[in-house]
């Protein structure tokens, strides 16, 4: 039996959020974007969303959309407006279930991996603060510490599998041994590419093709800060099995209510 990982997908999946949309504030803040970008970037994602698996074309208008929005930013500011503000707008809204999967996952002695089609200055520091140090995210193409305008690496729909296939040849790990959550119909490539699939939080096509192929379809819906989050006594073996995965998500959500409850 060969090494295994987890892959996470990042938004609505570990986070309550969009993870590029949640520094949109910042950003408009510090200059690097107008209010009409922050529009045309939340209508950009929703389109990319609702276009699910092999639409090709809105992957395409997202990446180019991304790739000329942040033409010309320093990417020292972006690095430090994703460092000042990640305890404010991303720390209160990953989901306990998620924290909880990953942890187990880590203690069984598996890789854990976030894999998001958001940038890797914002990618990589959500991991950190995750304990997780393996990432495969959207590079920008830089020149002279600023971003060129081009994407060297879009991390959306089948390039991730790309990805995820290079890591697994590099260190030896066994896609058939490995583990993949995702919430978007978007990432069917890797949830097909591994032998523990699951859906979390699914959108409509990725709820009816996890029913057609019997995986495990979990509901989050509990974000705490990292810092808070409780750890149910529950075996790693038993909380991946199929189904049960919900049933960690209860138990913590109950074990908040009764702790808020004494509070």
């Amino acid at each position: 039996m060969g090494r295994s990982a987890a892959f996470f997908d990042l938004d609505k999946t570990v986070i309550a959020k969009s993870s590029a949309l949640a520094f949109g504030r910042p950003f408009y803040r510090d200059g690097l974007i107008s209010r009409r970008d922050v529009v045309k970037s939340a209508y950009a994602q929703l389109m990319f969303r609702l276009g699910g698996a092999g639409d090709e074309q809105a992957m395409a208008r997202t990446r180019d959309y991304l790739a000329a929005l942040t033409k010309g930013w320093r990417v020292e500011q972006v690095q430090q407006i994703v460092a000042e503000t990640l305890q404010e707008l991303i720390n209160p809204y990953v989901y306990a279930e998620a924290a909880v999967l990953i942890s187990e996952h880590q203690a069984a002695g598996r890789d854990v991996v976030l894999v998001s089609a958001s940038g890797e200055e914002m990618v990589r520091p959500i991991g950190a603060l995750l304990g997780i140090t393996d990432v495969i995210a959207t590079r920008m193409s830089i020149v002279d510490g600023r971003y060129s305008g081009e994407i060297a690496f879009y991390a959306a729909g089948p390039n991730k599998v790309v990805e995820v296939r290079r890591l697994a040849d590099d260190r030896g790990y066994d896609l058939a041994q490995c583990y993949a959550y995702s919430d978007s119909a978007s990432d069917l490539p890797l949830l097909e590419a591994v032998g523990h699939p699951s859906a979390v939080n699914p959108d409509r096509a990725l709820r009816r093709a996890a029913l057609e192929n019997s995986w495990p379809i979990l509901e989050f819906r509990n974000p705490i800060p990292v810092g808070r989050r409780v750890r149910p006594a529950v075996p790693v073996a038993a909380a991946l099995g199929v189904g049960v995965g919900v049933g960690i998500g209860l138990a913590i959500y109950a074990r908040h209510r009764r702790a808020r409850a004494v509070v």
